[in-house]
């Protein structure tokens, strides 16, 4: 491949003219661009990359540089990515998509507070545009801001009315303030919108669950599984209702029902080992917690455990909900 790319620098003629050059430099960018663009669809992507890098030492183009950031991203390379968006957003300060692009990059590389500026950028100049006011709030609620993401997202929303994703992310920080009634009218829109979120149901689950309606969060979690039957999430919750209702052997057979299917789930373990614990099963419920800690060393049982000498008990604290 290098000899390849070489042939297009190598001058034949040492007294080519100018003019000449340049002709020859426009046909060699045009070669390389859409040679790039042609291995981009056909999934080649570092073949791509290498052909746009090269049209880009032949000439700046805009065009060519929202390709490799299109190709970056494909190979998972989010550092390259953006500073290819920094380098459009000097050409083209003004460019709304490539702010939004950019911002999108700085959540995959959890660098959400660099986020906002963008959305105002992009505020300041849309001042209708519903997704920068919807993408601030995420940042916003990443780094603790809720009051500013409740606000930021009843704007997006008063923009577009039928914006599900508003709706349920405003609903999921709703409950986290614990306002269950106000998070229940929003998620209900989103049911109301698209009645086959399933996220939409596991939140709602998730509310009723947290103002004690059991059997309705049971009814929400059946539903997330009749749509879905492999989130993990809504399995992980039924089991945890069924903990909560005090039908532990009816819990303990559950998990080991998930737990055979996917022996890898450590929240599972956990989950089982809390219904042995309240059993009395204190070897089974330390062995369950083990186990968890094993396939998931970054979890949440494992920070738990960590300097841990009090009472096994304290481990098993809290739940799902």
């Amino acid at each position: 491949m290098g000899n390849f790319f070489k042939s297009f620098f190598s001058a034949s003629d040492k007294e080519e003219s100018a003019e000449n050059r340049e002709k020859n430099n426009a046909k060699n960018f045009d070669i390389l661009k859409y040679d790039g663009v042609r291995a981009q669809q056909s999934r080649k992507l570092p073949y791509a990359i290498r052909c746009f890098q090269e049209a880009l030492n032949i000439q700046e183009d805009f065009e060519t540089r929202s390709f490799l950031v299109s190709a970056y991203m494909a190979t998972n390379n989010m550092d390259a990515a953006l500073g290819e968006l920094n380098r459009m957003h000097e050409l083209q300060p003004e460019h709304v998509n490539t702010l939004l692009s950019r911002v999108q990059v700085l959540f995959l590389l959890d660098r959400d507070a660099e986020a906002i500026p963008d959305c105002q950028a992009i505020i300041a100049l849309e001042p209708e545009n519903a997704t920068a006011y919807y993408l601030m709030a995420k940042a916003k609620r990443t780094t603790g801001d809720v009051l500013g993401a409740i606000a930021d997202l009843t704007k997006s929303i008063a923009l577009k009315e039928d914006f599900e994703s508003a709706y349920q992310l405003r609903a999921e920080i709703l409950l986290q303030m614990q306002q269950p009634e106000e998070a229940l009218k929003d998620v209900e829109k989103v049911i109301e919108l698209n009645p086959e979120e399933e996220l939409a149901y596991l939140l709602r689950g998730r509310i009723h669950a947290f103002e004690n309606r059991l059997d309705d969060a049971k009814k929400d979690f059946e539903q997330v599984l009749a749509l879905n039957p492999f989130n993990e999430e809504a399995a992980l919750l039924t089991g945890e209702l069924l903990i909560a209702e005090n039908k532990l052997d009816d819990a303990i057979a559950f998990f080991d029902e998930i737990i055979e299917n996917n022996p890898t789930l450590g929240k599972a373990y956990a989950e089982r080992g809390r219904a042995k614990n309240l059993k009395g099963d204190k070897k089974g419920a330390f062995d369950d917690l083990k186990k968890s800690i094993e396939l998931n060393p970054e979890g949440e049982e494992a920070k738990k455990a960590e300097g841990v000498h009090t009472n096994f008990d304290n481990l098993y604290k809290g739940g799902i909900f």
